[in-house]
């Protein structure tokens, strides 16, 4: 246990961002689920509220408490063994502390693929993906974390342990309690061990990086190349010219693949099995791209090296973003019909707050997830605009849900989005999930003002 007033746990008090500081009264680092359990045990018979913490990476300050009755944080840091890896049955069993890179690594090691990929991925551990339901850049082909994932080992709210780490693709008996504590954010139950799905590395990559005359234009693109790749586009990221301007501004030194600077790109993946002539298949495909005039410029990654600088160009945007500091920022999602209208019209409604605003626009197209962020003029403070940051977020989030669209994508609700949850959501969900939450935590100690605020602890 380290004592919150020690310098080495103020760590756990920030999140990535800078926008919440919060409180503890200690920062607890169980090593086994048993300890876990005798933890969260004692704090429900005694009201204390329990953070569960993975590696901090969340950007909606769900792993922090700034407000209410001072909890313990509850850091899985120390739960960091593979337990197991089964090839044979395509899965791997990883406890909460496991960082996603080493993850991926370990499943190398045994020829496998575990796809879940973020830009995060060599700080956050896979308990906090789950909780959070992680999107990344391959969700495109395999599916947000919820998908790649077989079963899980929690320690529910009364210290009980549920075991379900069975590496079972069929287990229809009764209530799907894992995909329940999937995205709960750490409020309904603390994950501690989960079974998680392998896949066959694949034998080639071919990676593009196209410019495209609009957003619209680039879900048709995305659709044509599905109609003749299939499955084997993995991987689809939208860049506006805005982001490539950031990293040109904070890394001089490197170079643009497309020499057009383009408005819009688009940066594409591709797998298959090998010899099985995806190179050749993808640049007959690409070419009709550019007969169609659904890409005006382009380049194909001739080497690991390139395909390297291509993803990193896409994976220090957020990086970027952070060097600049936003006024607003919002991870949404909308119906891949409907991106390129939605892009077209925020521009007017940003400018009402002040024409001169920066937006840099990016995401996965390919699942309709876009990150869209709002900066102050270029030589100005964004300390300026602060005060602009709820009337801007109010507008787009307006826009998104007259679009049909979603105000949380794959970062979750946390604290950052309570309110917007109640404003955009539909009420008799909302009821049910408070109906859940009560019946699974009752006396509200999980994460305790994170996705519905919770009156049920007093100081």
């Amino acid at each position: 246990m380290l004592a919150a007033s020690d310098e080495s746990t103020q760590s756990y008090l920030v999140e990535p961002r800078g926008l919440y500081r919060g409180h503890a009264a200690a920062v607890l680092r169980p090593a086994t689920t048993d300890q876990v359990a005798t933890v969260v045990g004692f704090c429900n018979t005694h009201r204390i509220g329990v953070l569960p913490y993975g590696g901090g990476t969340g950007l909606v300050g769900a792993q922090v408490a700034p407000d209410g009755p001072t909890p313990v944080v509850l850091s899985l840091e120390r739960m960091n063994r593979v337990r197991e890896i089964m090839p044979e049955d395509g899965a791997i069993i990883a406890e909460a502390g496991v960082f996603l890179s080493d993850l991926q690594e370990t499943a190398r090691d045994v020829g496998r693929l575990f796809p879940l990929s973020l830009a995060a991925e060599g700080t956050c551990r896979i308990g906090g993906n789950l909780a959070t339901n992680a999107g990344g850049v391959q969700v495109l082909r395999y599916g947000n974390a919820r998908d790649l994932c077989l079963g899980i080992e929690a320690v529910m709210a009364d210290g009980s342990v549920m075991s379900g780490l069975k590496a079972l693709r069929k287990d229809n008996t009764g209530y799907d309690l894992r995909n329940l504590l999937i995205g709960s954010e750490g409020t309904l139950g603390v994950i501690t061990a989960a079974a998680l799905k392998l896949f066959p590395l694949p034998g080639e990559t071919v990676t593009a990086m196209l410019a495209v005359p609009s957003p619209e234009t680039s879900v048709t693109l995305l659709q044509t190349l599905r109609e003749r790749l299939g499955d084997g586009v993995t991987a689809f990221e939208l860049i506006a010219d805005q982001g490539v301007a950031f990293l040109a501004e904070f890394f001089p030194e490197k170079a643009d693949p497309l020499e057009s600077r383009p408005p819009w790109r688009v940066l594409v993946e591709m797998t298959g099995p090998a010899e099985g002539g995806l190179r050749g298949r993808a640049e007959t495909a690409l070419e009709t791209l550019f007969e169609e005039g659904l890409a005006i410029d382009g380049v194909l990654a001739a080497n690991e090296a390139q395909r390297r600088h291509m993803w990193w160009m896409r994976e220090m945007l957020p990086e970027c973003n952070r060097r600049v500091g936003s006024v607003s920022s919002h991870d949404i999602s909308l119906p891949l019909s409907r991106i390129g209208a939605f892009i077209a019209e925020v521009p007017a409604i940003v400018a009402r707050f002040d024409s001169d605003l920066r937006v840099n626009c990016f995401g996965h197209v390919g699942d309709g997830n876009l990150h869209y962020n709002i900066f102050p003029p270029a030589g100005r403070a964004v300390s300026e605009f602060r005060h602009l940051s709820a009337e801007v977020r109010r507008a787009i989030h307006d826009l998104v849900d007259a679009h049909g669209g979603s105000i949380s994508a794959e970062h979750g609700i946390g604290r950052m989005k309570t309110g917007d949850l109640i404003r955009y959501g539909d009420p008799a969900r909302v009821a049910a999930m408070r109906a859940i939450k009560a019946a699974l935590d009752p006396n509200g100690i999980l994460n305790p003002g994170a996705v519905l605020v919770d009156e049920a602890l007093t100081d």
